[in-house]
């Protein structure tokens, strides 16, 4: 059944032109940030989009400038986790990794501990009215996220057309606190 919804939203995806996703993000920043948790939030956690992701590229640039610290998911293979890594300069600090997915570079790692960070931006293949998220099926963000102390905010960030009426829904899925889409 996951299956079947990660195919038919990849397949969404590729309906939409590169300029509606850009406007779409941008739509999604603004939102986020006139959201209070992120408005309050002194450390944040922002995943590094992908190209079928909302855009966090200029969110995290601006997040910066406006003095907050950063942090992105460094993915530890070997354990099959995710850490937080704080970036003061995302075109210094980060490079292509594990997925392809961009990260602090080896051996630059400056881990955040899980009880400083306030709010976790968090990405999805699809997000149900429920708030449960479907992720790329490796685990990596469940097992993440189900680590979060309580008071930790959680927020996915998504297109209208990755929310769905209803996911299936497993024992270790960990739903977000909300969802923002455009």
């Amino acid at each position: 059944m996951k299956h079947k919804i990660r195919i038919h939203i990849k397949e969404k995806h590729k309906s939409y032109s590169l300029l509606e996703k850009a406007a779409k993000s941008d739509i999604i920043k603004n939102k986020l940030f006139n959201e209070e948790e992120f408005k309050k939030a002194k450390v944040v956690m922002f995943y590094v989009s992908l190209k079928d992701e909302v855009n966090t590229i200029s969110m995290i640039d601006e997040t910066i400038k406006m003095g907050k610290k950063v942090c992105v998911p460094v993915i530890l293979k070997e354990d099959k986790r995710l850490v937080a890594g704080e970036i003061k300069d995302r075109e210094k600090d980060l490079e292509r990794q594990h997925f392809g997915i961009y990260q602090p570079k080896a051996g630059h790692v400056r881990e955040v501990p899980l009880d400083d960070i306030d709010l976790v931006v968090v990405p999805g293949v699809a997000f149900d009215r429920n708030n449960v998220r479907l992720g790329r099926g490796h685990g990596y963000y469940d097992r993440f996220l189900c680590g979060l102390p309580e008071k930790t905010k959680t927020i996915g960030l998504a297109f209208d057309f990755q929310v769905v009426e209803h996911l299936p829904k497993d024992s270790h899925d960990i739903p977000v606190s909300k969802i923002i889409t455009a």
